[in-house]
């Protein structure tokens, strides 16, 4: 066992096909290829011991190098359909770096390429947290929607509107209301054995800690839309990203 000396594995899933927006992955965001602001983002990461990018795609891969990924394996077929969950995907890079490599690594960050809007003071907390609280099974990405979900959210049944959370009427003033977060995508950690162990709902199976976000950085790029408007932002400085300065 690897034990302290692998701590935190990051893991960057980038399959080549997409169809909302076909090589999405590697279309460029403020000059960089989309996949790449996550790579450079784990890469200011001290906390992080090894940056991996699961993909079937060589262009990916190749890409992905270039920006100083690791990349020890083409991800088979079967695990890159359009209805392949994230679970199993993560599961298959621990069984590869446990089985080909010999390597243990203690937690695993799992970093959509799609959600670039993440720092690396983000992925510090979210690790001070699980490390602070044995108990915890993860510590997952949120922000607070613009909305409360509580108050404004309704359903259709059998044609009438109603309330989607039954009693949040008895709130009379917005700031009574409970603040209400939704995962963002941003960042998940899982502690590896957890992920090895889990089949089925992982949400519903481990206990998990918040990492808040800001809602302005909890972008997620999945159609032409999302990438322009994600472009606007950058190019009018309403949001910037740190490993971009650098360049």
């Amino acid at each position: 066992m690897g034990g302290m000396n692998n701590g935190l594995l990051a893991v960057i899933p980038a399959r080549g096909g997409s169809k909302a927006l076909p090589g999405k992955n590697i279309r460029p965001l403020g000059g960089l290829p989309l996949i790449a602001h996550s790579i450079l983002m784990a890469k200011m990461c001290p906390e992080i011991d090894r940056v991996l990018v699961s993909t079937d795609d060589e262009k990916i891969a190749d890409v992905a190098k270039t920006f100083g990924a690791d990349v020890p394996f083409l991800r088979p077929k079967a695990l890159a359909q359009d209805e392949t969950p994230m679970w199993p995907v993560l599961q298959h890079v621990l069984e590869h770096v446990t089985t080909q490599e010999g390597k243990e690594y203690n937690s695993l960050l799992l970093l959509d390429p799609t959600s670039p809007g993440r720092f690396p003071e983000d992925i510090r907390k979210a690790l001070q947290k699980l490390d602070q609280n044995v108990q915890t099974t993860g510590v997952i990405g949120v922000s607070q929607p613009e909305f409360n979900p509580i108050w404004h959210c309704v359903v259709e049944k059998e044609g009438w509107m109603e309330p989607l959370i039954r009693g949040g009427g008895i709130y009379g003033r917005r700031q009574d209301v409970p603040t209400v977060y939704r995962i963002n995508a941003s960042l998940y950690i899982w502690r590896s054995s957890f992920v090895r162990s889990c089949h089925g709902n992982w949400l519903e199976q481990g206990k998990y800690l918040l990492c808040e976000i800001p809602e302005s950085r909890a972008i997620h790029i999945d159609t032409i839309h999302e990438f322009e408007r994600t472009e606007l932002l950058l190019k009018n400085n309403l949001i910037s990203f740190p490993w971009m300065e650098r360049k």
